[in-house]
């Protein structure tokens, strides 16, 4: 196995310590009833899923140098040295370990944990080893499966066989779609985390609106466990990160995300309200993948759904933005903003009706079309 030389601090000794000693203090029974007592479940799920995450991914950025779990650099990458990839180990221990302690355990979150594990144990060993695309798209469709097998899917159209096997389809769709474009995000320091972050807060605050307590809880143990691997991903000094999260991390951020839109109730009685509100959540991420899609067609780089597939390239969002912005942090911040503006749409959307709905949404149409012209021009006058 190879062994990795690097050059870069690491984080505090102390910082660790802290965060060992404040998961031993959370882990007293007597200190969660005090949360649930209080009202403050939230609190208890948001602060364990963090320090979970926070005191695992320094042994993980130990264990991956150790046992050879590095990215090394690439013409296709945009690192210098390599990083270890299996931060998404701690983002997964956090989440889970926050919602199994907590007992948040119905059918269909066993489904999403059971298939969410899957995908994570698939990555980590095509970061290890490699797997054909056509394989890890397989898993995926498995996952988005089991998650369906227990009644979990879209509903946009009325229960029949028609309407089912729509929905079915557009549900499978919908998850691997959303895995998929999420994944393609994980390419700059901090930005899958971040934008993780950022959806499931959104996504919460809607739940908690909506009178949906499990699905809020839920939300909160993913910005939880993504903000404790997040210092580690994305330093505050502007220095390299110290680990990645990987495609195992990575693939189950984005469908867990996915499943928890599905599983969500966004409207009372409006269906374009409902249907409306993970459109604008997930936004950036939708706007992303049509726009590759259409630019690698028209340009001849894929011709078919395998070559889709199999295509890797820096011509995603964050990529063309940060040749853009000539910054890859100032690319970063800039989807960050995307996805706030949007969410806040979101928020706003979920107290509109139909005719509000449908503004917001060609509002969110409108930013994202500035956006193309915005790189349209800049491209033309820089080059590609």
């Amino acid at each position: 196995m190879t062994t990795v030389e690097r050059d870069e601090p690491r984080w505090p000794n102390w910082a660790q310590w802290i965060g060992l000693a404040g998961l031993a203090l959370l882990l007293i029974p007597s200190m969660r009833e005090f949360y649930i007592v209080e009202g403050r479940r939230w609190l208890y799920i948001l602060l364990l899923s963090f320090a979970i995450a926070f005191t695992l991914t320094p042994v993980l950025i130990r264990m991956g140098v150790k046992w050879g779990l590095v990215d090394q650099p690439s013409e296709r990458k945009i690192h210098a040295t390599p990083i270890p990839r299996i931060g998404g180990l701690a983002v997964y221990c956090g989440f889970v370990g926050a919602i199994v302690i907590n007992s948040i355990l119905e059918d269909w979150m066993v489904a999403i944990l059971l298939a969410g594990s899957l995908l994570l144990v698939v990555g980590i060993v095509d970061d290890a080893r490699g797997l054909p695309a056509w394989l890890r798209l397989g898993v995926q469709l498995l996952g988005a499966g089991m998650v369906i097998y227990t009644g979990k899917m879209l509903t946009l159209f009325s229960p029949g066989a028609f309407g089912t096997t729509v929905n079915v389809l557009l549900t499978f769709l919908w998850i691997v779609g959303i895995t998929n474009a999420f994944n393609f995000f994980d390419g700059m320091d901090g930005l899958a985390t971040g934008m993780a972050m950022l959806m499931a807060f959104f996504m919460g605050i809607v739940a908690y609106e909506t009178n949906q307590p499990g699905l809020a809880w839920l939300a909160v143990a993913v910005i939880g466990s993504s903000l404790g691997f997040f210092f580690y991903n994305f330093r505050l000094d502007k220095g390299d990160a110290l680990i990645f999260l990987g495609d195992g991390g990575a693939t189950f951020l984005g469908f867990t995300l996915a499943c928890l839109a599905v599983k969500g109730e966004w409207a009372d009685d409006n269906p374009i309200v409902s249907f409306s509100n993970p459109l604008l959540i997930f936004g950036v991420l939708i706007y992303d993948m049509i726009h590759i899609t259409v630019e690698r067609i028209m340009t001849g780089k894929v011709a078919s759904v395998k070559q889709w597939i199999d295509y890797v390239g820096k011509d995603h969002l964050h990529h063309r933005f940060a040749r853009l912005l000539g910054s890859r942090r100032a690319s970063v911040e800039l989807i960050f903003a995307l996805v706030t503006t949007l969410g806040l749409a979101a928020i706003v959307l979920r107290k509109a009706g139909t005719t509000e709905a449908i503004l917001l949404l060609a509002q969110a149409a409108l930013i994202v079309i500035m956006v193309t012209i915005l790189e349209h021009y800049a491209r033309r006058e820089n080059g590609p």
